[in-house]
């Protein structure tokens, strides 16, 4: 192992292996490229353990934009990421999102709606009638309304992209490291070096914080900057069910529950009240969480969800940025070469493919070139002014 590379990037999770891909497939860089990563069985990974969903159903043009680069990127998976001829042969399961509203959030889910149509998503704007013919499984009795991703929405196994890009990173060049970065030494604005656990030294010209809820921030701090971005528990339940749902596409509640096919069980999550939501770093989850506040809603929206049984829950972390819950991009506040990909709020496996992309550019060119993705920028932490997305989760 060389003690020093062009870009040392710090967590091979999603977005970390990502970046390395689309940095040592760019023609316009030469560079070598190390990635740090501290566990290296993922076991308590989002990247391993989220959801899967691509979407395009936000309220921000970017975000939208980023999305539909995700699907595409996914779409063609084993073009992109093949390794001596052959592809990873991920499957996208391109069942839609089905964004459910309520009569009071119907007018803010519409405006949402033709946002994306501008942007090119393909998005239907259903009426109850409309979803209870779609959707026959669907109570419609309170609802005013849903959207319905018609194409490049959908999920697929995480992990699995996780390898894809790991796999065709190492195939490029690039060097993974297992072990943790303790401490970033710089000065006058320049990071020149990371410490690591097992006592080594790493040299570098450009750095990338990509440590995720389990270190980014304490990365950002060894740096003197304070970053908005806190650990946040986040358990999904797998649950069993006599009726055959497995078409039916990834479905978001009224209150932001979300469930979605997985094979012939089923899987849901439900983020807790912001008061019921602190910074940790525990996988002490609530195993009660579904009966006392998931079941009931499920059941109300889906008839055959009155009788199910759980079989499996699990948790990871998400890097919550505590500011606006979107992604915080770029250079740090200060630095000429120190970068910073984090805050996801568990849209980072989605958001991957995009991201990896504009950091290899910002990194290749000085500045976005594929999705301008500026609005992300530290800058809006300084200003206090965050990107809110409206009525999406």
């Amino acid at each position: 192992m060389s003690n020093s590379y062009d870009v040392v990037i710090i967590g091979g999770g999603v977005i970390g292996s990502a970046t390395a891909y689309f940095l040592a497939s760019n023609a316009d860089f030469d560079g070598s490229v190390a990635v740090i990563e501290r566990d290296s069985t993922y076991e308590n990974a989002p990247s391993a353990k989220a959801t899967g969903g691509i979407r395009q159903q936000f309220s921000t043009p970017e975000n939208i934009q980023i999305g539909l680069f995700g699907a595409h990127f996914v779409k063609h998976a084993d073009e992109y990421l093949e390794v001596d001829g052959e592809g990873p042969g991920l499957v996208f399961r391109e069942q839609g999102y089905l964004v459910l509203a309520s009569p009071d959030a119907l007018p803010i889910l519409t405006q949402n709606h033709a946002t994306q149509r501008a942007e090119g998503a393909d998005i239907l704007h259903l009426d109850p009638g409309a979803l209870a013919e779609k959707f026959p499984w669907l109570n419609v009795e309170s609802l005013g309304g849903g959207f319905f991703g018609a194409s490049d929405e959908g999920w697929l196994d995480p992990y699995g992209l996780l390898q894809a890009f790991k796999r065709k990173a190492r195939s490029l060049g690039v060097t993974y490291v297992n072990d943790e970065v303790m401490d970033v030494a710089h000065d006058t604005g320049v990071a020149r070096s990371v410490t690591l656990r097992s006592g080594k030294t790493l040299a570098a010209g450009t750095f990338i914080n990509s440590a995720g809820a389990s270190g980014a921030k304490a990365i950002a701090q060894s740096l003197g900057v304070e970053i908005p971005v806190e650990s946040r528990l986040r358990a999904t339940f797998v649950f069993e069910c006599r009726e055959d749902l497995s078409s039916a596409p990834l479905t978001v509640l009224p209150n932001g529950q979300a469930w979605r096919p997985e094979g012939s069980r089923f899987l849901s999550n439900l983020a807790p009240p912001a008061e019921r939501d602190p910074e940790r770093y525990d996988y002490d989850m609530d195993h009660d969480q579904f009966e006392s506040e998931m079941w009931e809603p499920l059941a109300t929206y889906v008839p055959a969800f009155e009788a199910v049984k759980v079989v499996q829950a699990y948790c990871c972390h998400y890097d919550l940025n505590t500011l606006d819950e979107n992604a915080i991009l770029g250079l740090l506040p200060g630095f000429s070469n120190a970068y910073l990909t984090a805050g996801f709020s568990g849209h980072g496996m989605q958001q991957a493919p995009a991201v990896g992309r504009a950091m290899s550019e910002l990194i290749t060119y000085g500045e976005f070139r594929s999705l301008d993705l500026t609005r992300f920028g530290y800058e809006r932490v300084l200003r206090g002014e965050g990107i809110f997305e409206s009525h999406c989760w």
